[in-house]
């Protein structure tokens, strides 16, 4: 797994700023926004299906200090099981900076949200990710994404 994210960080290094018109970096930071909403519209409808193709088969996914595995494994034996459990969840003060350098791509999400559960327990939190995606075939994916999450401070 470290492999993966030191050839990204080496392929951002590595890239010659002069290879890449801020056309192509403007609209491939537009896509990497748009796969980025496009999980967290999933998550805030509670429905995780056809997330997989956001992600590549190899992916990592890390939150809040626990190694997930790819995401075929997370979504199957952490993220449905506990989108079921949901009421509803939602995303606000949602903040996002992306950064683009030939086929990879860095993007820092923060945010807080709120989940209440079926049960009518509600939780606040706010939450930061880090996400490396690769162009694969044209299209943006997730190769590493990395979320944390902590109480707010009592106002």
């Amino acid at each position: 797994m470290k492999w993966m994210l030191m050839i990204a960080a080496a392929a951002l290094v590595a890239q010659p700023a002069a290879a890449h018109t801020p056309s192509a970096t403007k609209a491939d930071a537009a896509a990497v926004r748009s796969v980025l909403s496009t999980y967290k519209s999933a998550i805030e409808r509670l429905d995780a299906n056809g997330t997989e193709r956001l992600f590549t088969t190899d992916s990592a996914v890390f939150e809040t200090g626990g190694v997930e595995g790819n995401y075929a494994n997370y979504l199957a034996h952490h993220l449905t099981p506990e989108l079921a459990e949901f009421k509803s969840f939602r995303y606000s003060n949602y903040k996002i900076e992306v950064r683009c350098v030939g086929p990879v791509a860095l993007a820092t999400e923060s945010y807080r949200y709120r989940i209440e559960t079926k049960k009518g327990e509600a939780t606040e939190r706010l939450g930061v990710a880090t996400s490396v995606l690769t162009k694969v075939k044209g299209s943006w994916k997730i190769l590493s994404m990395h979320n944390s999450a902590r109480r707010p401070k009592a106002s």
